[in-house]
């Protein structure tokens, strides 16, 4: 998901128990919300394998090198406080607020501009994936593109209006 070409957001929401593939699937997503009892473990190790599904390659690009290697390697648990101090989930709320607040998230996503959405989730995709300087160089053209769009006009007319942009995906 954020490793690959899709074009949309994606934002998960986690509650209760989250293991192995459960974290291969929030390191796919782009945010996270966890509810706070939820508890997180990488506990491949612990079963005489090892993480099969890209966290070796996506804990530690999302975490940090010590912090993924801390839970990959020892197979601990950790509970949603940790996961947001070592940034593997953006939000922690309370128990059953979990979809809600992610799906608050994604409409809020959803009401701004499509193409500069799309075109902001791809830039950071490809300076994730090929490095800084391959993204950069399509920050001008993009923006080029982008400046011509619709929704370019309709949200500074907004912008000068002071009033909502209803961007049309054009």
């Amino acid at each position: 998901m954020s490793g690959t070409s899709l074009t949309k957001p994606v934002v998960i929401a986690v509650q209760g128990t989250c293991l192995t593939l459960g974290i291969e699937l929030i390191l796919a997503s782009d945010i996270a919300v966890a509810a706070r009892s939820t508890t997180f473990g990488q506990i491949e190790v612990t079963r005489g394998i090892l993480p099969f599904g890209g966290a070796t390659l996506r804990f530690p690009r999302a975490v940090g090198w010590g912090n993924a290697m801390r839970y990959i390697l020892t197979g601990d648990t950790f509970d949603a406080a940790e996961a947001h101090r070592i940034g593997l989930v953006q939000e922690v709320v309370d128990d059953g607020e979990q979809f809600d607040r992610a799906l608050a998230i994604a409409e809020r996503i959803a009401a701004q501009a499509p193409l500069a959405v799309q075109a902001a989730l791809a830039n950071a995709k490809r300076a994730v994936r090929e490095g800084d300087a391959a993204a950069e160089a399509e920050l001008q053209p993009t923006l080029v593109r982008l400046v011509t769009s619709e929704d370019a006009r309709i949200g500074m007319e907004a912008f000068l209006t002071r009033t909502e942009a209803r961007f049309v995906g054009r």
